[in-house]
């Protein structure tokens, strides 16, 4: 029977003074996974190096949909624990290799943190090896590529024997890296770039721009959806639903229509600074990957970037569609996405835009428009709508 699940973590252990806080984050947020997913108050104790879920008598795997989605979690597995009694090692050994489908080759890796257990690791794989082997008929050894692999892990308060090891998504605990806003337009790229930040243990909060009623509802729906997705990693995000109609409308009115996707990015980011500063957030996130589309060539993003002076963080920079899909559907916000209903940037498209936009020219044509008034009344008129995991309401306003 299995006692614990072992959990690894790994570039927190690189860490120095501060790994504690890192490493209380990580619990933190496991214990909040569990009790999201199973109701249950999960029991960690925390070891040189590991952690150690106590199951009280449950089947390990229904823990796993709730580790899979921890950032921090290098690996984990079901283990089993027993005092350092050699016979107690060796039998309890045995019966985890018997759990198992029969393979026909093994090896037994063992370490020992613990030095004062008598006999050092190559002993202690030979002796365990031996024991299995001599207790199991048409088993061979493969110390190379065996089919089966025991661990043995020797520590102070005990011995701890397991066969697998489960990846977890590895990163960072979610809150140990601050807080940004994350530019969500429901289109492929931007809940990916999303998902990554997540993934370096930064809080995010989304921000979607919203034409209504040149988008539907549905546009709106869409983006929920995907903010739902990325709620099953952090516990909730908060989308701030921004009211970008009449923005449009004056540039649209009042602007060279090769440079509306620019002018309007400028606003966008103008408006996502505003926002991000009332919610204390110290950067921005987009899904923009080099040279996609005329906006996200490194003319229009310093042109765009210009009028902010918060940092921008662009995940997806150098990667190309084809990456950034796969990771779509590997997080499941790929069919969410690409349903078919448009965003703000798709309704005012310009049929040949600005590729190379200059900072002049775009001020030139802003300075028809009182940005101010309409960045500021903008702000003002945002609607916060918050996206739970684990609510079956799924959205709370406030």
């Amino acid at each position: 029977m299995y006692e614990y699940i072992l959990i690894r973590y790994g570039e927190i252990g690189l860490k120095g003074k501060n790994q504690r806080d890192f490493i209380k984050q990580l619990v933190k947020n496991i214990k909040r996974s569990v009790k999201s997913n199973l109701g249950k108050d999960a029991q960690i104790n925390i070891e040189r190096g590991r952690l150690f879920l106590k199951l009280n008598g449950d089947d390990p795997e229904i823990y796993y949909p709730s580790l899979n989605r921890v950032f921090g979690v290098l690996s984990y597995s079901p283990v089993r624990k027993v005092n350092l009694d050699l016979e107690t090692i060796k039998a309890s050994a045995l019966e985890e290799f018997q759990s198992l489908p029969k393979p026909q080759s093994f090896r037994v890796t063992a370490s020992r943190s613990n030095k004062r257990f008598p006999m050092k690791s190559p002993e202690l794989q030979k002796t365990i090896g031996s024991h299995i082997y001599n207790n199991i008929t048409d088993l061979k050894v493969n110390l190379h590529q065996p089919d089966v692999e025991v661990f043995l892990e020797i520590r102070d308060e005990g011995a701890y024997i397991y066969s697998k090891k489960l990846s977890g998504l590895g990163g960072m605990p979610v809150g140990t890296g601050g807080k940004a806003m994350l530019l969500l337009s429901g289109g492929i790229d931007s809940p990916v770039a999303g998902w990554l930040t997540i993934k370096r243990g930064i809080v995010v909060e989304a921000i979607h721009f919203h034409s209504y009623p040149y988008t539907s509802e549905r546009s709106k729906e869409k983006v929920l959806d995907l903010a739902k997705v990325l709620a099953q990693y952090t516990g909730q995000i908060n989308v701030h639903i921004v009211p970008f109609t009449k923005i449009q409308e004056e540039i649209s009115k009042n602007c060279y229509e090769s440079l509306w996707i620019t002018i309007m990015r400028r606003f966008m980011f103008r408006i996502a600074e505003k926002i991000a500063h009332n919610r204390k957030a110290l950067a921005l996130v987009t899904g923009e990957s080099l040279g996609q589309v005329a906006s996200q060539t490194i003319d229009s993003m310093y042109a765009i970037n210009h009028v902010i002076n918060t940092p921008v963080l662009r995940p997806l920079v150098t990667m190309d569609k084809e990456e950034i899909m796969t990771i779509a559907k590997k997080i499941d916000t790929y069919d969410i996405s690409i349903r078919p209903y448009e965003d703000c940037c798709t309704v005012f498209l310009p049929k040949e835009p600005k590729t190379k936009p200059k900072v002049e020219a775009c001020e030139k044509g802003e300075a028809r428009l009182n940005i101010d008034e309409l960045v500021n009344e903008a702000v003002e008129n945002t609607e916060i709508i918050a996206v739970y995991r684990d609510r079956k309401d799924e959205y709370g306003f406030f």
